[in-house]
């Protein structure tokens, strides 16, 4: 039997510490880009992709998230009582009739690893993606977006797949960074993964990006591995673990990511999205001209 991919996995346990003092009072996920919050970036792309189960793994002050994609009654109420029907239908577009929402917390902030196995009984042994709101990541213009483009790899593959990137040298302590046999153009066979390695240690320059798919017996690799990297459970090395018993792909997408997690790039994020937005474009393209930068 086929597998499909029909559950997602958000980590969005962590504290945000680099967006200081802006997430003091409200996860680093809900920060905006242009007009919407990085999580709901993430959800659209999961649930273009056909994933309908959505499961977020929190920590405390993380209720934002819950409200965002819970109804909100008197919202609505208003906006169809004054007769606002385009907003009325974006309030209403966040979470569609058959998008499931549900919400695990992770205790402590023992690592990515740790939070994805939070929602181990969830998962049960089906396939699932990972999706880090941090990385937001961009198809390219008319097509695909980058999960879907790596969910119709494992319906051919039927094995674990990673979204990979060229990154520089000097950059590999960023990442966990793949090796192995190319099969094609965009795809890699993985024989080895290693997290944040020393560039002199690096076995390549393919960092892995912030999207995952995953078997169910990623799992178990997790739940035997120590802590790693950080003194923090490391999905890296899950996956390490896991290319001892099955294939793991890596995948070059087509698109871009934006680093969200810094300040950098998520301006960079905020600036090109702008760009390309149907209504601000234009405009905000003309502001830009007329700065003296």
């Amino acid at each position: 039997m086929r597998l499909a991919v029909k559950k997602a996995i958000f980590p969005v346990a962590g504290l945000g510490t680099r967006f200081l003092p802006a997430t003091k009072a409200q996860p680093k996920e809900m920060l905006p880009v242009v007009d919407k919050p990085l999580i709901q970036y993430a959800v659209e792309e999961a649930y273009a992709a056909g994933v309908r189960e959505m499961i977020f793994v929190t920590g405390r002050h993380k209720r934002p998230i819950e409200d965002h994609f819970d109804m909100t009654f008197e919202l609505e109420l208003a906006l169809e009582q004054s007769g606002k029907r385009e907003l009325l239908e974006v309030v209403r577009s966040i979470k569609p009739d058959d998008m499931e929402c549900i919400y695990v917390r992770q205790a402590q902030a023992l690592g990515l690893g740790h939070a994805v196995l939070c929602a181990q009984r969830l998962v049960g042994a089906e396939p699932f993606a990972v999706l880090l709101a941090d990385d937001l990541m961009v198809g390219p213009a008319g097509g695909k977006p980058v999960l879907a483009q790596m969910v119709e790899q494992f319906d051919e593959w039927q094995a674990s797949i990673l979204a990979v990137q060229e990154v520089p040298a000097e950059h590999t302590r960023r990442y966990g960074i793949v090796a192995g046999h190319a099969v094609n153009d965009r795809l890699v066979d993985v024989t080895q993964m290693v997290e944040k390695p020393a560039p002199e240690q690096a076995p390549s320059r393919l960092g892995v990006a912030g999207r995952y798919i995953l078997t169910a017996g990623v799992m178990r690799e997790i739940a035997a591995q120590p802590r790693g990297v950080g003194g923090e459970i490391q999905l890296t090395d899950g996956i390490a673990s896991l290319l001892r018993r099955e294939k793991v792909f890596a995948y070059r997408y087509d698109g871009k990511r934006y680093d969200c997690g810094s300040k950098e790039g998520f301006l960079e994020a905020n600036v090109e999205l702008a760009l390309v937005h149907p209504e601000l474009g234009p405009g905000f393209r003309e502001f830009l001209r007329g700065l003296e930068l």
